[in-house]
């Protein structure tokens, strides 16, 4: 009998958290300038790489980006019901990571660390802290 391995292609990560985050740019109602910020790209690289034949390289830190905000939106869709949870990051915020400023623009300004950041705030308000 012949041992037969199928071979799995390994997964495009970079393909699927561009198209995760592409339509979650969709759900927030993000402006070009905000998403590309997000992703930390100039607007014209984002509006290549969210074509699904984007053929650029992402950097470490982009792929932590998304990933922390596709956590992010996940955390929100469980936390909230629509619509709070399309509009959160849109909504000026009071709590300890924003001072009154939007969500989207506290993470843009901080950039990695401050996405972390209000990832980890969030899945700790979804956990009860």
């Amino acid at each position: 009998m012949e041992n037969v391995v199928l071979q799995r292609p390994a997964p495009d990560r970079q393909g699927v958290a561009l198209k995760a985050f592409t339509r979650i740019a969709d759900a927030w109602s993000l402006t070009l300038r905000e998403a590309a910020a997000l992703a930390d790209m100039s607007e014209s690289t984002w509006k290549r790489a969210k074509k699904p034949d984007f053929a650029g390289d992402l950097t470490r830190d982009q792929m932590l980006r998304l990933s922390a905000l596709i956590g992010l939106y996940k955390s929100l869709e469980l936390y909230f019901n629509e619509p709070i949870s399309r509009d959160w990051v849109k909504l000026p915020n009071r709590g300890p990571e924003f001072d009154g400023v939007r969500p989207v623009d506290a993470m843009i300004e901080g950039g990695l660390p401050k996405i972390l950041r209000v990832r980890i705030y969030v899945d700790a308000l979804r956990g009860g802290v």
